[in-house]
């Protein structure tokens, strides 16, 4: 039986959401983030040694990082559901959005997160205006606008094709809706990126996506 180990708020909802497009049956073991540091709590280190989420277990195996698991889980089960054919202009798409969600999308929304709490974290009078000083600096000259290209590139590929890969649903839909949901919520989607918020929309509405919610609890992204 698949087990994911599933946190809140996290990559691992789209496992879920993967999960129920392929119709896999599955079980969820559930972990709270600790409310101050908003990291994942130990206990997952005894899953895999990095304490980290999304990891699922099968069949004695421990399978970690989302794309990993993306490709272990469409590659074991899906019976080519999912994944364009091989050899295809599609399949080399999907391979590039499989990865450019966590290794080019990520990074810099990360950043905005982390320079957001240092501009606003509590801290001695005298150290505020300069701690603020940098974390603006950085954001500006190099987080947000780097953020931007990304949307502005991303804007662009879905003027040619419905979804990532092409004109086909895929599992890079799903790999690329943690970023998109992120940039939403952190970056800001405004009325420049009209493709993406309708590819939010198109996602939010699927009903794998609507049961994989039910099924895992909070995920403040789905808004």
């Amino acid at each position: 039986m698949i087990v994911v180990h599933h946190l809140n708020n996290s990559r691992s909802q789209r496992i879920l959401w993967l999960l129920e497009e392929l119709g896999l049956g599955y079980e969820i073991k559930k972990y709270q983030r600790d409310p101050k540091t908003m990291l994942a709590p130990p206990e997952l280190k005894a899953v895999h040694p990095l304490g980290k989420s999304p990891v699922i277990t099968d069949d004695g195996l421990v399978v970690a990082e989302s794309g990993a698991i993306v490709e272990y889980l469409t590659g074991r089960y899906g019976n080519g559901r999912l994944v364009p054919a091989p050899g295809t202009p599609e399949r080399l798409r999907y391979t590039y959005f499989l990865h450019f969600a966590e290794g080019s999308a990520m990074p810099p929304l990360l950043m905005k997160l982390v320079f957001d709490k240092v501009e606003n974290s509590p801290m001695p009078f005298f150290a505020k205006p300069i701690a603020r000083s940098i974390a603006r600096k950085v954001k500006d000259s190099f987080i947000m606008p780097n953020i931007r290209s990304q949307l502005d590139f991303l804007e662009g590929e879905l003027g040619n094709s419905t979804w990532f890969a092409g004109e086909e649903f895929s599992a890079a839909d799903i790999q690329m809706s943690f970023a998109l949901e992120a940039a939403a919520s952190r970056g800001g989607l405004g009325s420049q990126y009209p493709k993406l918020s309708a590819f939010l929309e198109r996602i939010h509405a699927r009903p794998a996506y609507r049961r994989a919610l039910e099924r895992g609890g909070e995920y403040a992204y789905a808004k």
